[in-house]
């Protein structure tokens, strides 16, 4: 990754952590970059929300910060949209009212047909790789060492993955009811000059994306950037300005003043002679329509 490059990683690394998550893949590689530049020697920082997959991402460090703001979320992975858990109880309900009564399969039917053939399994393969990354994140993050690692990993991931306990994947999940799961978090209160640090760094970054087409703000405290704007990526080599002063429009010029138009007097339309019957009269035509085409060389019209 750009924003890596130049870093001491006998240092550690304090990673400020504000996303709505992402893909299971992409997740996946980024814990295992990260572990394998730092080590076990990463604190998360979340100043506001790690949803999803930053929640796995939080969950292999050593320590989690999270203030009274702060939220992560459930990780129950989501297939177009839709919770790959429930896209499996919703079938095995299906099943259980069609095997107690078939003629309940007229009413389930519109709702299978949907299914395509490899969203089971796909939906249970999704379930059984995040339940290893949560599981492993755990053991080698906030756990290491623990007498009842294992033990304690797996419970605290059933509960992020559950969707019935959370009902929804965006719910967000405060740090007194994560601590009391079993989550190790440190409160952000308890330094207020780490908290202005972050505080400051999360406004700078929001008002940046906000002000800006940027989507993804990834920076280093030397400078180095990488920013996925709509459409394209940039990467910044040099100390970057934050936040961001966009360039305003030019203030439009003063219309110029209009002077008055001396008025022109009109001359009222002059009438034709009236005929005799009192109507107006038109100019007589001297040939006819047919009479010119007749004289043409061209065409030829029959009387």
């Amino acid at each position: 990754m750009a924003a890596f490059a130049g870093l001491d990683f006998n240092k550690g690394l304090d990673l400020v952590l504000h996303t709505p998550g992402g893909d299971v893949a992409a997740t996946e590689s980024i814990i295992e970059y990260i572990r394998s530049k730092f080590g076990r020697d990463v604190r998360v920082i979340v100043p506001q929300i790690s949803m999803s997959g930053g929640t796995m991402i939080a969950l292999a460090a050593t320590d989690i910060v999270m203030g009274l703001h702060s939220n992560l979320g459930p990780i129950d992975p989501q297939i177009g949209g839709r919770p790959a858990i429930a896209i499996l109880a919703e079938f095995d309900k299906a099943r259980n009212d069609i095997v107690a009564d078939p003629k309940n399969a007229l009413l389930w039917q519109p709702i299978l047909q949907q299914y395509t053939p490899t969203l089971l399994s796909f939906a249970d393969q999704a379930i059984k790789w995040t339940r290893e990354i949560g599981l492993k994140a755990l053991r080698e993050g906030l756990f290491f060492g623990d007498a009842d690692a294992d033990q304690k990993a797996t419970d605290l991931v059933e509960f992020l993955i559950s969707h019935d306990l959370h009902r929804a994947h965006g719910r967000h999940l405060h740090r007194g009811e994560l601590s009391q799961r079993g989550l190790k978090i440190t409160e952000l209160e308890t330094d207020p000059n780490l908290q202005d640090a972050v505080l400051s760094v999360h406004h700078a970054c929001m008002l940046t994306v906000g002000n800006s087409g940027a989507a993804k703000l990834i920076e280093n405290h030397l400078g180095i950037a990488h920013v996925k704007v709509v459409g394209q990526q940039l990467q910044f080599q040099m100390p970057m300005q934050m936040p961001m002063q966009l360039p305003m429009p030019p203030e439009p010029a003063a219309p110029a003043p209009i002077s008055p138009q001396p008025e022109t007097p009109t001359q009222p339309p002059t009438a034709s002679p009236p005929s005799e019957a009192g109507r107006s009269v038109l100019p007589k035509r001297k040939h006819k329509f047919g009479d010119s085409v007749r004289k043409s060389k061209k065409y030829k019209i029959s009387d």
